[in-house]
């Protein structure tokens, strides 16, 4: 029986590693790794889409049904809210206690830490739709930028340069890092949430295993979907107010499943804001919800949208 070579069975033993800590071996600069997919490393990202076939042997419920919408809401938030306009784009300020709470929720979504999340967004707006971009669907096609991009092993190191500002905080180093223990504690605390309905109220017709599958496994995974539509889709179809140097285009059907995500040429003409609804009739959720919890105290500061930044070329009023 002929076995794998030491080089080749260290560099299997490094990919399962990975599974559980993200800087397992880490020391190859991103640049120097191969840009292909790295099949061994992402199976835990495969096992997430394939358990949504498990609803079709737990069925559904109302509550289950419900959970994974709430869930699918709140993250949403943490990472438009936090691991975007926070930590990539320091669009406002927070509190330490606040910041690690939303890295926290955002890290339960399943992408990634929030320092690697920043640093790549951070170089993707550097060197947006060029080559150098990891994820423009101008030069490789709308499945690497909704997805490809992920699985490969150039793209799986954090871009430490990116995120100077971050480093000094270690506890979100550690999410950073073990960025899969959160969502391991969320799916196991699903679980347990289900079976315990399941014994003190059955009428809700739900159980552990179901609660799982749409509170963790569904709801992550249309999460993530809706989430990168804005690296892809969003650089292809929708309309150009701002004559940015990029493809971005404001669509409003994904500014409503993003919670104003979609916004997206309004972003990358003036990216440090807050607010990527720029106008009053551009649903921006996450701008609301962060107004709200800026009259709360939790964060403050929100950078605003000059007035001679939001009018469009040519100086015509909207």
């Amino acid at each position: 029986m002929r076995h794998p070579p030491p080089r080749r069975r260290k560099a299997l033993l490094v990919s399962i590693l990975r599974w559980f800590d993200a800087e397992a071996g880490a020391g190859q600069p991103a640049a120097e790794r191969p840009d292909r997919v790295e099949w061994l490393r992402i199976l835990p990202f495969v096992f997430l889409h394939g358990m949504c076939l498990a609803v079709f042997w737990t069925g559904w419920s109302p509550v289950a049904v419900a959970v994974a919408a709430g869930l699918y809401f709140v993250r949403m938030f943490a990472i438009t809210g936090f691991y975007h306009r926070y930590f990539s784009h320091r669009a406002f300020r927070a509190g330490r206690a606040a910041q690690f709470f939303f890295a926290l929720l955002g890290n339960s979504a399943v992408q990634r830490g929030p320092l690697w999340w920043a640093s790549h967004h951070r170089h993707h707006h550097r060197f947006a739709d060029t080559d150098e971009d990891p994820h423009s669907p101008v030069r490789r096609g709308f499945w690497w930028s909704h997805i490809g991009w992920l699985t490969s092993a150039r793209h799986f190191p954090t871009r430490w340069s990116y995120v100077k500002d971050w480093m000094g905080f270690p506890e979100l180093r550690f999410l950073n890092r073990f960025d899969t223990l959160v969502p391991a504690l969320l799916a196991s605390g699903l679980y347990g949430l289900g079976a315990l309905l399941e014994r003190v109220a059955p009428g809700l017709g739900t159980s552990g295993p179901q609660m799982l599958v749409w509170g963790f496994f569904i709801s992550t995974t249309v999460l993530f979907h809706a989430t990168v539509t804005i690296n892809s889709l969003d650089h292809m179809f929708g309309t150009r107010r701002y004559p940015t140097p990029d493809a971005s285009r404001n669509n409003a059907l994904l500014a409503l499943i993003t919670l104003g995500e979609g916004w997206h040429n309004n972003h990358h003409h003036y990216a440090v804001s807050a607010r990527q609804g720029f106008f009053w009739w551009e649903i921006d959720i996450t701008y609301a919800l962060l107004w709200l919890l800026s009259r709360l105290g939790v964060v403050r500061d929100l950078r605003p949208v000059p007035e001679a930044v939001r009018r469009p070329p040519g100086g015509r009023r909207e």
